[in-house]
């Protein structure tokens, strides 16, 4: 019996929404909201009561350096400034050691453009003089030579395969996207280096604009001339 009372379709019950008449004392919760808020409720009690287990447990000569390093603001932990942690020193030698690597990143790019730039034939944006021709396997490749020895009519430009010419396309985005990291680089080395300079010893101090020769968007500072030994 149980089995055909399962198989009648039954007309799904659904909750009733909240009537015109009380609109105005809001939103009607149903069953899934009130799960919801169930869980929420029992997992803040289960936090409060492990929280008052460990009060209730704790080690009055318990220590450890937190207690000394941190501060509470409105009820938050918060680590104290770390400003001298490192001297002087040590934050130069850090800084010299990024710089280094952004300009092995450079000097590695600039070879990788030159590479690319040999391979495309588009040192200069010169046009060259000689003619590429692609070939699908060593044969046409032989047939291409022999051609041009005889003084043939070689194939024309337009026959490349399509799959040559999507290559190349991507290696010419390739050569204009290293360019464009290069100088990206090339200018946070620069902002590197005078970062570097301006942390070293010795007065200095940052010129007016009417004191600038050269007129330009970045701060100039002049350092005073010290003796030598």
């Amino acid at each position: 019996m149980s089995s055909l009372r399962n198989a009648v379709s039954r007309r799904a019950h659904k909750e009733r929404s909240q009537p015109e008449s009380r609109k105005k004392f809001g939103f009607l919760e149903k069953h899934k909201d009130y799960v919801e808020r169930a869980k929420v409720y029992h997992t803040k009690e289960e936090t409060l009561r492990r929280l008052k287990e460990k009060a209730r447990f704790r080690n009055p000569d318990e220590f450890y350096f937190k207690m000394i390093n941190t501060r509470t603001v409105d009820g938050i932990h918060k680590t104290e400034g770390q400003a001298n942690k490192y001297t002087p020193e040590e934050l130069l030698l850090m800084k010299t050691q990024d710089i280094g690597y952004v300009l092995q990143k450079v000097q590695s790019d600039k070879k990788k453009i030159e590479k690319l730039t040999a391979t495309l034939h588009s040192l200069d944006n010169r046009p060259s003089s000689r003619h590429i021709y692609f070939a699908e396997d060593r044969e046409e490749a032989k047939e291409l030579q022999s051609s041009s020895s005889r003084g043939g009519i070689l194939p024309a430009s337009e026959n490349i395969p399509d799959r040559i010419k999507r290559k190349t396309a991507a290696s010419y985005r390739e050569l204009e996207a290293r360019r464009k990291r290069v100088q990206d680089l090339e200018k946070i080395y620069m902002d590197m280096a005078m970062q570097k300079e301006l942390q070293k010893k010795g007065k200095k101090r940052k010129l007016r604009e009417e004191e600038i020769v050269c007129p330009t968007s970045k701060p100039v500072f002049k350092w005073r001339a010290e003796r030598k030994r």
